[in-house]
């Protein structure tokens, strides 16, 4: 069986059921129980027309639901009879998809799990298993979000930075579970971008493929954390890397600046320095400033106080990141970092101690943790 095919198609088969008048959470039980059926069938008697045969299978079982379930029948008189069989339309409306699933009346975690189920072809489980969480609690997420979206007009424009928020979400995710959550939000991107010409599409795929290849030097076999300078930048998939950079340049090329082309053009400047003594500096300040215009994000001010450091000294770094709430994730990290470039070991070994109390995450906390262990054993002798 060939899970990648089935994946691949379960957007279209959905989107079409949504058009012909089914709402969008019956719709989607639907194209489950089609799956279900083409797991156990497909193998034994594969179709000519995989996609045509999952949408005939999938209406006659939402037409099943409908006729059966008399709180619904009313809806029998606004839905088609069954079509003859035949090719499946071409017509290619997972982009609608992209645009319900990530409607602003959900919550975040909710538009990341549902996009994840309708557009990606996840299971609950898969997905449960990648956040981490009960299958009953997901199941239980991914319904009401389907009831949520169930009343939208599928023809409606929908907002494309709200889209690429959520499939970001998903990237940063990571890998957890069965599901590599960072490789599923690459492929979703590359769909939409397929789909839709716009310039922050592509540069979200860019960032997505920047950040990805770098992937194999950011852990030691131990597990824990190697900062982008200590990292070996021969594990850093140079295809991934060109790729990206190749992607990025087209879209700066249109001259429509958004966040994710800004942010891309950071990673592809740290993606191209041969060694990080070389990283050019300079220019990636100049790049957090076009990106602080066009967001004015606490984190990304934050990040650019690390670039000030870097290419002004460790105290103008400091002076960029006075502006700065502590209540800024990470920004006690940062301060750390700066003070001990600085010559104040006493006040960084504090710091990051205190930067691990309040880290999100294992990993981080255990790496900050050996920073701070570091200083306090070289203030010790």
């Amino acid at each position: 069986m060939d899970e990648a095919l089935l994946r691949s198609l379960t957007p279209g088969v959905l989107a079409i059921l949504v058009r012909r008048g089914a709402d969008f959470a019956a719709a989607e039980d639907a194209v489950q129980e089609a799956l279900i059926e083409a797991v156990r069938t497909w193998p034994a008697d594969p179709p000519r027309d995989p996609k045509g045969w999952l949408v005939t299978v999938a209406w006659r079982k939402f037409l099943d639901a409908a006729r059966s379930d008399s709180a619904r029948r009313r809806r029998e008189d606004l839905v088609e009879e069954e079509p003859p069989p035949g090719p499946a339309p071409s017509v290619d409306d997972t982009l609608q998809l992209y645009f319900l699933c990530a409607h602003p009346s959900l919550t975040p975690s909710s538009a990341v799990a549902l996009t994840l189920r309708a557009v990606g072809g996840l299971t609950t489980r898969q997905i449960a298993q990648a956040y981490l969480v009960p299958e009953a609690t997901m199941a239980q997420r991914i319904s009401r979000a389907k009831r949520t979206v169930s009343g939208v007009r599928f023809d409606r424009p929908g907002d494309v930075s709200t889209v690429l928020r959520v499939l970001y979400l998903v990237f940063n995710e990571g890998y957890s579970g069965d599901v590599d959550l960072a490789a599923e939000a690459i492929r979703l991107t590359r769909q939409l971008a397929a789909s839709i010409d716009h310039p922050e599409v592509a540069g979200l795929l860019a960032l997505m493929l920047l950040h990805h290849a770098r992937r194999a030097s950011r852990t030691a076999p131990d597990g824990s954390l190697v900062p982008l300078a200590e990292q070996d930048r021969r594990r850093w998939d140079t295809a991934s890397i060109a790729e990206g950079i190749g992607i990025l340049q087209t879209a700066l090329a249109r001259d429509r600046l958004g966040e994710f082309q800004a942010q891309a053009a950071i990673a592809a400047l740290h993606a191209d320095a041969p060694t990080a003594e070389q990283t050019d500096w300079v220019q990636i300040v100049e790049w957090y400033d076009e990106l602080t215009r066009l967001t004015d994000s606490p984190v990304v001010r934050l990040n650019r106080a690390v670039a000030v450091g870097e290419a002004d000294g460790p105290r103008a770094g400091l002076a960029a990141l006075a502006a700065l709430d502590d209540a800024v994730p990470r920004r006690a990290a940062v301060e750390a970092y700066l003070r001990e470039r600085d010559g104040d070991p006493v006040t960084a070994a504090r710091l990051y101690a205190e930067a691990a109390r309040r880290a999100p995450n294992l990993a981080e906390r255990d790496h900050l943790t050996r920073q701070a262990a570091r200083l306090n054993a070289l203030l010790s002798h």
